[in-house]
């Protein structure tokens, strides 16, 4: 049976499938934040089956297999990677509607050529034709980048990372896909958390080798990771945050916060607050001097199953959209940067599609030139990484902002098989802006309108940070 995925699927006029064939597709892949482990890139990583490659540590088929019933065994147990397939095979069918269902099609059909629907009566002949094809050369990592045009990738790394695999990365010869490092220290705002906080404090220490029993040798600990990151060509720092900071510390006060949690007490909520407020204006700073773009991903209720995160840990599929007010607390982190002239590039995602207005409005607060859309909207994130979302982000954009100014996509993946979302934002927008077309809503100008789609899938990210295309 054939997929139903052909050359123009989502594309439902003509002048979409021009937008895209013409515009979209032959654009390469900025890929600025992901999830993708550096250590596969740099040993140049080839997998034993389709399980290693494209369902371990996949949160988004876990939830999506408990809601079919499926065992916990199937998704993050100790069933076998065989076993583990058949199982999620049975799911896919009850998936219609699922943006897994459209990415599960897409990946089969991009990475090995297979047409057919994932069931339970095709699993077996899919596992082996994929397992066949995964021996090949072109399914190694590095090739399987280079297939699909990705021309740089920004993983995500905490600071005291030791980069080892980015600087082996940097020392290969011949790879046409540029990767680095993305600065992620959310660690350094655990101070509420004082066990897991001071664990994390002695990798810093080894990594950064500067002493960090004091707060200012933890400070410049921080600050030398952040040279660190740059000298290997990063150029991003991440943040994942409930909300922003709305509260400062002095840094009198943040340094008795760090002390007591030094010595094994948590802080209080209200001192955590001000704590990470501190600690992200220093942060803010750091990026704005060695002129980096910061994101902000915002909104996300974490952990929410106590005895799942009892047994599974973090990251394995229970988190949700949290309902936090965010107009104030960013407006003052933004304004307290841009107050000092030390604002840099940011992007701001939500993951509650409420705040779409909201942070549509907020990044008008903040424009400066010279640069284009120094603050931007970022593209719909984790919830929202699905058709509607990214339907929604885009019509807030073009609302109330710059759509022709948007950095567009990224992958926010763990797994080697998820570049055909890029194709699957791009057949999106070509999709609304083709109808708008045809509807007499846009001028049938292709030179204007092909010219923003090509700024959008690939030279805006290019030019805003700073990658030589």
């Amino acid at each position: 049976m054939r997929t139903f995925i052909d050359d123009n699927f989502l594309l439902h006029s003509d002048t979409a499938k021009r937008l895209y064939h013409d515009y979209a597709k032959p654009c390469p892949i900025i890929d600025y934040h992901c999830h993708l482990p550096p250590a596969d890139i740099a040993a140049d990583r080839s997998f034993d089956n389709l399980f290693e490659i494209w369902l371990a540590g996949d949160h988004y088929k876990w939830r999506t297999m408990r809601s079919n019933g499926i065992s916990e065994r199937f998704c993050t147990g100790d069933a076998l990677p065989y076993e583990k397939f058949l199982a999620f095979a049975q799911t896919v069918p009850r998936a219609l509607r699922s943006p897994l269902y459209h990415w599960t099609h897409l990946e089969l059909l991009r990475y090995f050529g297979i047409e057919e629907l994932l069931d339970s009566g095709s699993a077996p002949h899919i596992w082996e034709r994929a397992n066949e094809l995964l021996a090949e050369p072109d399914f190694r990592v590095r090739r399987l980048l280079e297939r699909f045009a990705v021309q740089v990738v920004c993983t995500t790394d905490d600071p005291a990372d030791d980069l080892s695999a980015h600087q082996s990365i940097a020392a290969t010869e011949g790879m046409t896909t540029k990767v680095f490092p993305t600065f992620r220290p959310d660690k350094a705002l655990r101070v509420d958390q004082p066990e897991a906080f001071n664990a994390w404090l002695v990798a810093l220490e080894k990594t950064s080798r500067h002493d960090c029993s004091s707060f200012v040798g933890f400070l410049r600990a921080l600050e030398s990771r952040h040279d660190t990151f740059h000298e290997l060509g990063a150029r991003l720092s991440d943040h994942g945050l409930e909300r922003c900071p709305g509260h400062f510390a002095t840094e009198k006060k943040a340094r008795k916060i760090f002390e007591a949690a030094l010595s094994g007490k948590a802080a209080s909520p209200d001192d955590a607050e001000k704590f990470a407020g501190f600690m992200m204006l220093f942060f803010g700073r750091l990026d704005a001097v060695r002129g980096w773009t910061k994101q902000l991903h915002l909104g996300a209720l974490r952990g929410n199953n106590t005895r799942a995160a009892r047994d599974l840990g973090p990251d394995s599929g229970y988190d949700s959209i949290g309902d936090w007010s965010h107009a104030k607390p960013l407006a003052r982190y933004l304004d307290h940067l841009d107050s000092e002239g030390c604002l840099p590039k940011t992007i701001l995602y939500n993951v509650n599609p409420a705040d779409n207005y909201v942070f549509g409005t907020m990044i008008g607060n903040f424009q400066e030139g010279p640069t284009a859309g120094k603050v931007q909207f970022g593209s719909g994130w984790w919830f929202l990484d699905q058709k509607e979302g990214m339907e929604w982000q885009i019509n807030a954009l073009s609302n109330l902002g710059l759509l022709s100014r948007f950095v567009g996509m990224l992958t926010d993946s763990r797994s080697f098989l998820s570049y055909p979302r890029h194709e699957y934002f791009r057949r999106i927008l070509c999709n609304r802006l083709g109808r708008e077309i045809e509807d007499r809503e846009l001028p049938a100008d292709f030179d204007l309108i092909g010219g923003l789609v090509r700024d959008v899938c690939h030279d805006n990210a290019a030019s805003y940070f700073g990658f030589a295309t």
